[in-house]
C-alpha cells in the first residue's frame, strides 16, 4: 500500500474511531447530579431538553435538595458514591459541598458571586480544576442596587443590611456595598441569618435599627426564605431591595439582578460539552450579561410608596 494511502486510511479510521465512541457515549445512558432547589432543576431539566436530551434515554438526573446546609456534604457525598459524570451545584454552599466531596468528577456551579474568592476556580477564563459554570460575580450590581433605593425613597440615610455571613461570596458582595455606600452618603447597619431560625432575631434587630430601607445579599437561605422576608418588611413597611426575582414574587417590593433560573437553564450547555468530552478546566466561568429590574407596585402601595416613573420606565416586569 502507499504511504498516502495509509495515512488516508488512518485518517479515516481516527474518524470513525470518534465517531463511533461518541455514539457508543451517546447510547449509554449519562448520569447527572443536581443539588440545589428543584426550581432551578427545572430550568436546567428544559436546558438539557433544549439540546436534544431525553430523561431516562439519554440522561439520568439524580437530585439532592439545599435547603438543609446541615446536609449538603451528606448529599454531594452520595452523588459522588453514585459515580454520577458531571455534578450540577446551585448556590455556593452547594459548590463548596460539592469540591469538597470530590476532585476529579466535573462540577458545573451556578449562583455563585464569587468563585475566586471562594476557591472554586483559580480564574474566571482558566479555572484550571474540575469546577466551571456560571458565575453571578458583577461589583457594580451593589452600587446599583443601592441607587435604585436611594430613588425610591426620599431623604435615605440609612440601609439595613440581611445577610448570611457563612455564605462564601457574602464577603465580596458585602465589601462591594459597604464601597458603594460610601460613596452615595448610605450608613449601612447588620442584620445576619446563618439558618432558618435565626431571621426572627435578624427581623428583630432591624426593627430596633429603624432603618430607611433593607438591603438583601445574596445567600442561598435568603432565596428560600423570600416569603418570609417580604412578610415582614412589608408588615414593618420597609422598602426591601433583593438580588433575586422570587423576592417581588414573593411580595418583596424589588430586586435587579441576573436570571437565576436561565443561569440554571444555560448551564445545561456545559453538561453538553462535558458529557462530550471537554475538560471543566478548559471551559471559562461565564458572568451575566443582562440585569432585570422587577418591582412589585401592589407592594409599593401597601407600605405608602411612590415608585418614580423614571424607575417604573426601566423595569424588565412590574408585578400588580
Amino acid at each position: 500500500m502507499k504511504r498516502r494511502g495509509f495515512i488516508g486510511l488512518l485518517g479515516g479510521t481516527a474518524a470513525a474511531w470518534a465517531a463511533a465512541a461518541w455514539a457508543q457515549q451517546r447510547d449509554r445512558t449519562r448520569h447527572i447530579g443536581f443539588l440545589g432547589p428543584e426550581r432551578r432543576l427545572k430550568k436546567l431539566q428544559q436546558g438539557l431538553g433544549d439540546l436534544g436530551y431525553v430523561e431516562d434515554r439519554d440522561i439520568v438526573v439524580e437530585y439532592r435538595p439545599s435547603d438543609r446546609p446541615d446536609r449538603l456534604s451528606g448529599f454531594a457525598a452520595e452523588l459522588v458514591a453514585l459515580k454520577v459524570d458531571v455534578i450540577v451545584a446551585s448556590g455556593s454552599l452547594a459548590v463548596r459541598a460539592a469540591q469538597q466531596a470530590t476532585r476529579s468528577i466535573p462540577i458545573v456551579m451556578t449562583g455563585t458571586s464569587d468563585p475566586v474568592g471562594s476557591g472554586f476556580v483559580s480564574s474566571l477564563a482558566h479555572p484550571a480544576g474540575n469546577i466551571t459554570g456560571m458565575s453571578l460575580q458583577n461589583p457594580e450590581l451593589s452600587g446599583k442596587r443601592l441607587e435604585f433605593l436611594k430613588r425610591l425613597v426620599a431623604g435615605l440615610s440609612s440601609v439595613a443590611v440581611l445577610s448570611n455571613p457563612d455564605d462564601p461570596p457574602v464577603v465580596f458582595s458585602l465589601r462591594e456595598t459597604k464601597e458603594a455606600a460610601k460613596a452615595l452618603g448610605l450608613e449601612l447597619q447588620s442584620a445576619e441569618a446563618r439558618k432558618p431560625e435565626d431571621f426572627e432575631g435578624a427581623f428583630a434587630s432591624v426593627t430596633r435599627m429603624q432603618p430607611g430601607a433593607l438591603l438583601i445579599l445574596p445567600g442561598s437561605i435568603m432565596t428560600r426564605n423570600a416569603e418570609r422576608i417580604a412578610e415582614f418588611a412589608l408588615k414593618s413597611r420597609i422598602p426591601a431591595m433583593s438580588y433575586f426575582r422570587e423576592f417581588p414574587e414573593a411580595g418583596g417590593l424589588i430586586s435587579y439582578g441576573p436570571n437565576l433560573g436561565e443561569s440554571s437553564r444555560h448551564a445545561a450547555i456545559y453538561v453538553d460539552k462535558i458529557l462530550k468530552g471537554a475538560s471543566p478546566a478548559d471551559l471559562p466561568v461565564q458572568q451575566p450579561t443582562k440585569f432585570e429590574l422587577v418591582i412589585n407596585i401592589k407592594t409599593a402601595t401597601a407600605i405608602g410608596l411612590d415608585v418614580p416613573p423614571s424607575i417604573l420606565s426601566h423595569a424588565d416586569e412590574v408585578i400588580e
